[in-house]
This record gives C-alpha cells, sequence and structure tokens, in this order.
C-alpha cells in the first residue's frame, strides 16, 4: 500500500470511529459519502478485516476496528505533533541556538541581542559559552557553534561575517598617572610606558591587532607583564605596575582604582564582528542575525 494513500484512508477511518457516523464525517473530510464509503472499503479490502459493523440505524466498529482506531489514533495524534514541532523548528520558532563570545561582546552587544532575541523567539533554546576569538573561528567550522562574536576583521570563504562596532581604544591608567594630566593621549605617547597586557593564549587574537596598530605608528610595545584575565589586569594597574589598553566597551565596568583616557587616532578601533557559516542557513541563525544587525552600536 502507498504511504500516503494509507494515511489518507486511515485519516478518513479514524473521522469515521470518531463520528460513527458517515454523514457527518464526511462532512469534516469535505468530500461526499459515497467516496468514504469507497475509501472504507478499500482500506478494510487492504488489512482484510472488517473495521465497522453497520446496520441501517448505526455504526460501530468490531473489535479489530477498535484495535486499529487506537493504535492509529495515537500514531496520527504523533504525526501531527511531529509536523507542528518539525514547522517551528523550520520557521525559527523552537529549535537551538549556539552563541559563543569573546570578552569585548559580553557586556553589552551579546547581551542586549540575547535578550531581545529570547522576548521575540522564547521557545528557542539559546546556549552561550565563552570562547576566544581563535577558539570560535575553529568550533565554528567543526560545528559546535552556530555563531561568534569575534574580534574582526575575519575574511573566509566558507563564513559570513558582519560588522558590529569598532571600539576605540584607551589608556587604562593607576590613579594620578602621567598621562591623565595630558589633554591628549596619542600612540606615542605610550612608547615609554610599562604595559601590562592579556596573555597570548587567551588575548592572541587582540595582542595581534594591538602589535598592527602600534607597528604602523612605529611605536614599540613596552610589554613588561602579561594576566590572562581581565579582573588581574585591572589589579596589576591600579597597583602602579604600569599601564593597559582597553577597548571601550569594557571602560563602564573598570571601578575607581584606575583612570582612563582616549587614545587619539582613528585607526586605534578595536572590530567586534558576528561571524557564522555559510552553509547554515537555519531560521534561528538567520533570525539572530536580523536581531543583532538592528540593535544600535558604537563607533
Amino acid at each position: 500500500m502507498d504511504a500516503q494513500a494509507g494515511l489518507e484512508l486511515t485519516h478518513s477511518f479514524i473521522i469515521v470511529a470518531e463520528e460513527l457516523n458517515f454523514r457527518r464525517s464526511a462532512e469534516r473530510l469535505n468530500i461526499d459519502q459515497s467516496a468514504l464509503t469507497r475509501r472504507i472499503q478499500k482500506l478494510e479490502h487492504i488489512l482484510g478485516f472488517a473495521l465497522f459493523e453497520r446496520t441501517t440505524r448505526e455504526v460501530s466498529l468490531t473489535p479489530a476496528g477498535r484495535s486499529f482506531y487506537e493504535e492509529n489514533a495515537r500514531l496520527l495524534q504523533n504525526y501531527a505533533r511531529s509536523a507542528r514541532t518539525a514547522r517551528s523548528i523550520a520557521e525559527g520558532k523552537t529549535g537551538s541556538l549556539r552563541l559563543a563570545y569573546m570578552a569585548f561582546a559580553a557586556t553589552e552587544l551579546m547581551p542586549f541581542a540575547v535578550s531581545r532575541y529570547r522576548r521575540l523567539y522564547p521557545h528557542v533554546d539559546v546556549s552561550l559559552r565563552y570562547i576566544r576569538t581563535q577558539g570560535q573561528k575553529l568550533a565554528l567550522a567543526h560545528d559546535e557553534i552556530d555563531v561568534g562574536y569575534m574580534i574582526g576583521p575575519f575574511e573566509h570563504n566558507d563564513f559570513h561575517s558582519l560588522l558590529l562596532t569598532a571600539d576605540p581604544l584607551y589608556a587604562v591608567t593607576p590613579r594620578n598617572h602621567r598621562l591623565t594630566r595630558l589633554h591628549e593621549v596619542r600612540p606615542a605617547d605610550l612608547a615609554e610606558e610599562d604595559l601590562i597586557l592579556g596573555d597570548m593564549i587567551e588575548w592572541e587574537a587582540y595582542r595581534w591587532r594591538l602589535n598592527e596598530m602600534f607597528s604602523a605608528e612605529g611605536v614599540p610595545l613596552n610589554i613588561k607583564l602579561e594576566a590572562s584575565n581581565t579582573l588581574a589586569l585591572l589589579g596589576l594597574v591600579a597597583a602602579g605596575l604600569g599601564v593597559t589598553v582597553y577597548p571601550e566597551s569594557l571602560i563602564g565596568f573598570l571601578g575607581r582604582n584606575v583612570e582612563v583616557r582616549p587614545i587619539m587616532h582613528h585607526d586605534f578601533r578595536i572590530p567586534t564582528i558576528l561571524v557564522w557559516k555559510r552553509t547554515n542557513r537555519t531560521k534561528a541563525v538567520r533570525h539572530f542575525v536580523e536581531v543583532a544587525k538592528n540593535l544600535p552600536v558604537r563607533g
């Protein structure tokens, strides 16, 4: 028996079993009563047993028909439920979204986008992972995440990337440091300073970008200390051990033990980009990209 034809015949049988009346059943199915009768007869012929007992006054299920009804009613309910679930996933209304972010997106870009996305698509399960930029590229390539917030630029034929913001850079100093007395801080003003930067394990992409910017200005980086996390960097700066360089996205979270001054140079900016695989065309990803793209941004 053809699967589609069998499903149609079984659905017709379910309706008659619920109504126990061919006229009402035909109206529900929007077909002629004679056509419905032929469907039931065809199904009985295929199965090899009677489904209904018919008299001039009533229609009732045979014992075999009742068993067939109970099993197939559950089957069709599961079919309808699975179809609804699959449709919701296809439309991006349910399902899952695996999102990665690095430190510079953790304070505003990612949280605001996730907040708005969850209001619009409350039944999509969003999972978050902190992964440094280089690690995100590998995770995307291995389909371990769907979308990543990372330091740009990143140009690759296998991925889409969207520029979200370009953060100006700030010098972060101990309180009453000489740089805080300058009217403007320029890259050359940092040439003689002891720098405290994130280490190359956790901050690799950021360090490469800093190296490119300072090298372009002919300013050597005098790195004296390294640390793996932001709290350690700030503690070292506050203790008077040197100066660090932070993007604007983190400035509002530094506390009162350090001071900041913007680095006055148009090119001293750190781009934050959103990246996803070109082959990942799920509605969940497309919807998140639209949300992220339409949030107000700096830079």
